[in-house]
């Protein structure tokens, strides 16, 4: 596949252009014409170009990209090291950022809710990046969904339960374990500053990545329950479903690697 072209479809589907964002979207650093594998992946560090060279990979795509607004402009130190290193090998990097967490079949944000079982209902915050939801029919131990039940009541501790069964690793709930969930918020990521938002919006309970220090006080103040899932482990999802869309669309090998990231 030439490189215009996939620049092409993934724009033409993510749609960069709608968003207010951080970093340029799409091609972000160019290299050879054709492309027949990529590597995906949730960040674009010198370890994950390491694994794309040592698969012979031709493009990059990740989420996590590079040309951050406010970072040290300059081409120097490990800036220098993964550019060159990327350049060197002739290796096309792609990256999209808000428009993976919004699109509404590949997002981050649609992928966590089909893992976790939640029905999605509506969107909420800035550029409507943010989900809303309900529990869905997967209780916490039951591995095949055909066979789900509802859990009746879900709990907040319930949806902690959920998350840290289907992401590998302990969130941290903040709040009441014990609040009843039938409204739930969620975004991927940063996403702490959207918590205000999300309790205007009804939720019992919202999930994000990261969480600050001013998050404890109005999840206990507000009596909503606050969710920290991982900023990594909840950006995973969105990644490796539009590598698998492309694998099967147009017959790229695509293959998701996994850089651990406790963050």
């Amino acid at each position: 596949m030439r490189r215009e072209e996939l620049a092409t479809y993934l724009d033409g589907m993510l749609e960069p252009l709608r968003f207010r964002d951080y970093c340029p979207n799409g091609l972000q650093v160019e290299g050879r014409a054709e492309i027949r594998r990529v590597v995906c992946g949730v960040t674009a560090n010198r370890a994950l170009v390491e694994a794309a060279i040592a698969r012979g990979a031709d493009a990059l795509l990740v989420h996590h990209g590079w040309f951050w607004k406010g970072e040290d402009g300059r081409v120097t130190g490990f800036r220098k090291q993964r550019l060159q290193t990327l350049l060197g090998n002739d290796i096309n990097l792609f990256a999209y950022h808000l428009p993976l967490d919004a699109h509404p079949e590949f997002g981050n944000n649609a992928q966590l809710a089909r893992r976790l079982g939640w029905t999605v209902t509506g969107r909420f915050g800035e550029q409507e990046i943010g989900y809303l939801g309900t529990p869905g029919a997967v209780p916490i131990n039951t591995a095949d969904p055909a066979d789900a039940v509802p859990p009746e009541p879900t709990f907040a501790q319930d949806i902690a339960a959920r998350v840290e069964q289907v992401l590998g690793r302990q969130p941290l709930l903040i709040g009441a374990p014990r609040r009843e969930v039938k409204k739930l918020a969620w975004c991927s990521g940063g996403a702490q500053g959207y918590f205000e938002q999300a309790i205007l919006a009804g939720a019992d309970i919202y999930i994000s990545g990261e969480i600050s220090e001013q998050t404890v006080h109005l999840a206990h103040e507000s009596g909503v329950p606050y969710l920290a899932a991982g900023h990594h482990a909840t950006e995973r999802y969105g990644v490796m479903a539009l590598g698998a869309h492309l694998a099967e669309r147009f017959g790229l090998d695509c293959e998701y690697v996994e850089i651990e990231n406790p963050v």
